[in-house]
């Protein structure tokens, strides 16, 4: 799921192209994208466009007319752009991924969705009130201060994971960048909220920070003046996100992972959770006491397998 560096990146890039461009034409062609009735969709064409801002993981284009284009990608829903002479040459082809086109007097943006669940949403607001209403309300973490930030994360006690991942705590954080931040900071996925110090709490901010920051510098120079078309969740240059058995880039300890529902949790044992295994729910009670604790136990059983 594109998550707040990705979907700056995209913010980015339609600020420049669609600020200032007339809505032409929507087309949809999944009828689960469209989530909203009232206005209609057709109230859109023939409006401008005042500016593109992010709202957590979605993509809001103000339009004249107090209305309000609003999409959230979830998993599998990619941008793509051609500017209005590349466009008028080179016609959107129809593939089954394509669910959406947005026809802009400076160009053409169209929508696909990989896969079978089709999850990506389509809002057209009237009013600030209705933009305010479908904000689910997290802080955000770029501006975040050392108080506000540990209110917030000792609001609930959750583990780590879910704090960081919930949008009605922070903005924009999802599985990909929690590993890393996490991972980051030194700290169990697992770990309570309210288990956290001072220090700790610092240190956490710290890491969202600067991982945020980091990767979104890193995609816009990888994007330069391109429209951003390699939008996805894993990385080589990540740390432990999607890393799976991997050495861990700061102590070489073969990254872990918990398995769970469609997510996943990545971690390096040695670095976060001093040298123990977290229990994955399935294999932990297949195996039972057979289950490796620590990541000695598991290089052991690894050696006596090969």
């Amino acid at each position: 799921m594109p998550e707040l560096p990705d979907v700056t990146v995209y913010v980015e890039h339609l600020e420049r192209r669609l600020r200032g461009a007339s809505v032409i034409a929507i087309s949809i062609r999944s009828p689960n994208l469209l989530r909203t009735f009232d206005p209609p969709l057709a109230a859109a064409t023939g409006t401008t466009v005042r500016g593109v801002q992010r709202l957590g993981k979605r993509i809001v284009c103000e339009l004249s007319g107090d209305l309000y284009l609003v999409l959230h990608l979830m998993i599998a829903g990619r941008l793509h752009w051609r500017d209005s002479g590349a466009a008028s040459a080179n016609p959107v082809k129809a593939g089954k991924t394509l669910i959406a086109t947005f026809t802009f007097s400076s160009g053409t943006l169209t929508l696909t969705e990989a896969g079978t669940k089709k999850r990506a949403g389509l809002w057209l607001l009237r009013g600030a009130a209705a933009l305010d209403a479908l904000d689910p309300g997290g802080l955000e973490p770029l501006t975040a201060s050392a108080a506000t930030f540990g209110a917030r994360l000792a609001a609930e006690n959750h583990t780590l994971k879910r704090a960081l991942t919930d949008p009605r705590l922070f903005s924009g954080i999802g599985n990909a960048y929690s590993d890393e931040i996490l991972h980051r900071a030194r700290l169990s996925p697992l770990r309570l909220t309210r288990q956290l110090d001072e220090a700790d709490v610092a240190r956490l901010l710290a890491a969202v920070q600067a991982v945020l920051t980091e990767w979104t510098d890193r995609l816009r120079a990888e994007t330069g003046e391109r429209f951003p078309e390699k939008v996805t969740a894993f990385r080589k240059e990540m740390a432990v996100h999607g890393k799976w058995k991997e050495p861990c880039p700061v102590c070489g300890a073969p990254v872990q992972r918990i398995v769970y529902a469609e997510n996943e949790v990545n971690y390096c044992p040695r670095c976060q959770t001093e040298g123990r295994l977290l229990a994955d729910r399935s294999l932990s009670r297949l195996l039972r006491e057979d289950w490796p604790r620590t990541v000695e136990e598991l290089e052991e059983m690894r050696g006596r397998v090969t």
